[in-house]
């Protein structure tokens, strides 16, 4: 058991396995899963948890390098955007396209399902290094 943090082991495992420059994704409930990427599905009813509540762990326990997330956000969910900069704050970002962001989704090391039921609350995190 962990003294604090993330308590999902699988989550904990995959996080642990992020090397620099590979990819996790937190998505929302919609997003498609690509197959062959594994899949931490923590959805359990319609916005629980929420892809903030996610983003957050995550990011207190993956040394995040950057973020990437869908043009589209910016005007379908400025709110969840707000808060996930404030989140990642400092990081570096890119946007793309949607379509291309699903693609991106392809190569990811794993992708952590929430309950977000809110548009384009997604996010691709690259891990850095902690020293």
């Amino acid at each position: 058991m962990t003294r604090d943090g993330i308590l999902n082991a699988q989550l904990l495992s995959a996080i642990a396995h992020c090397g620099h420059t590979q990819t996790l994704v937190i998505c929302d409930a919609g997003l498609p899963l690509p197959p062959g990427v594994p899949v931490i599905d923590l959805a359990l009813v319609r916005g629980v948890p929420t892809f903030l509540e996610a983003l957050k762990a995550v990011a207190g326990q993956l040394v995040v390098e950057s973020y990437c997330y869908a043009q589209e956000m910016p005007q379908a969910n400025p709110g969840v955007l707000s808060q996930m900069q404030d989140i990642l704050q400092g990081l570096p970002s890119t946007q793309t396209p949607h379509e291309e962001f699903k693609r991106l989704t392809q190569t990811a090391n794993a992708i952590l399902r929430t309950g977000e039921c809110s548009s384009y609350a997604n996010v691709i995190l690259t891990a850095g290094v902690n020293f």
